[in-house]
């Protein structure tokens, strides 16, 4: 499984123009390395499920195995 860290940094090389409201979820998966990890008062799992909720708007083959990446940690 790889770490938030490295995943956060594959969408900044792929979502050219990410929505607003998955910025902050992106920038705080950057912070952590695990769902288990805390940031601030949120944990990863929190961070996770946020940045898919605001994530809707990002297509393709990158996004959907990102997403399908990020679902199964939530697992």
């Amino acid at each position: 499984m790889r770490k938030l860290k490295e995943i956060a940094k594959e969408i900044d090389d792929n979502w050219e123009r990410p929505y607003f409201g998955a910025v902050p979820y992106i920038n705080a998966m950057h912070m952590v390395s695990d769902i288990a990890d805390e940031y601030g008062q949120d944990n990863g799992e929190y961070i996770v499920r946020y940045f898919l909720g605001n994530a809707q708007t990002w297509r393709g083959d990158v996004a959907r195995r990102i997403k399908a990446e990020l679902n199964g940690m939530l697992k």
